[in-house]
């Protein structure tokens, strides 16, 4: 098996540990029922996942599988980005935090392959846990958006499984998906952040998180480009998307989000692609998390999985 070498500068390692030191971790205290740290495969020590329980009742609840972002390279399924789809446990979901390898240990389809795992695991396992195996929906924001788009499209896409990693038998398909501001087709962001002039157009340079994630600067890659987009894989049989996104947003080009979700609604049921635009709204912040948009989210996630 070839072996890949990672070159990182001093002046990159500090800036992640900067990056990392600015997500403080989940409170999560209060919660009863929860089970840290287990192993959804044993290739990496990121292949790891968290469950949360409702306080009480013996389910099967409804999966939110939480994905999380940082650029392809840092971030935790334990950190504050998980906040917002813990609110889900008082609704009578489960969540699933995952952690997945990132650009520093490895390339896409690495990052995938794991979530894919992870979701063939929660099956697997769901009796034990007392999860819903057919009622699972991905919400990512960020990179963790990419991946939970790309989980929901490519569903039954073998060239993304690694099915060494454990449980061929099952399918990483699930019922819906939450896309918060997710980069999706990566080759466009520096021309749309050109048109709008609303962030650095430096994604095609070699040292960008995307060209990180995919082994190489991404212009010289445009097939790794397109197999790490969702919008490649956009079938009939893809679950319902619930997309939002900054108007504002400085790191992923807004019209990420208005063009995958214009390409979905061309294959899908119009009513199976919710596209919101938060007015003066940057890359996240708290206007995704104010209860008035989280029932938005919940709303949908309950029509598809209640």
């Amino acid at each position: 098996m070839s072996k890949r070498i990672f070159f990182v500068t001093i002046a990159q390692l500090l800036l992640i540990n900067f990056l990392i030191a600015q997500i403080p971790p989940a409170n999560t205290d209060y919660m009863k029922r929860k089970y840290l740290d287990l192993a959804y495969a044993s290739v990496s020590p990121a292949e790891k996942l968290d469950i949360y329980l409702p306080d009480e009742g013996n389910g099967p609840f409804p999966v939110i599988v939480s994905i999380h972002g940082g650029a392809f390279m840092f971030g935790d399924k334990g950190d504050v980005q998980v906040t917002p789809m813990l609110t889900g446990i008082k609704r009578g979901y489960a969540v699933v935090s995952i952690n997945y390898r990132m650009s520093g240990e490895a390339i896409f389809p690495k990052d995938i392959n794991d979530v894919k795992a992870a979701i063939r695991w929660i099956k697997v396992n769901a009796t034990q846990y007392h999860l819903n195996p057919r009622k699972i929906a991905a919400w990512g924001g960020s990179a963790g958006g990419n991946l939970a788009a790309l989980a929901g499209t490519s569903g039954r896409i073998k060239e993304l499984e690694d099915l060494s990693l454990g449980n061929p038998d099952q399918t990483s398909t699930v019922q819906a998906v939450v896309d918060w501001f997710g980069p999706i087709n990566f080759l466009q962001m520096d021309e749309q952040f050109k048109l709008s002039g609303k962030g650095n157009p430096d994604h095609s340079e070699a040292n960008s998180p995307e060209s990180k994630i995919l082994g190489k600067q991404i212009t010289l890659v445009p097939e790794l480009v397109r197999a790490a987009n969702p919008a490649t894989y956009i079938t009939r049989g893809n679950p319902p998307f619930f997309i939002e996104h900054g108007k504002e947003d400085q790191l992923v080009p807004t019209q990420q989000s208005i063009n995958f979700a214009a390409d979905l609604t061309r294959v899908l049921d119009d009513k199976k692609v919710t596209l919101t635009l938060l007015d003066g709204t940057r890359h996240g912040g708290p206007q995704f998390e104010m209860p008035e948009n989280l029932e938005k989210v919940f709303a949908f996630l309950d029509k598809y999985l209640k």
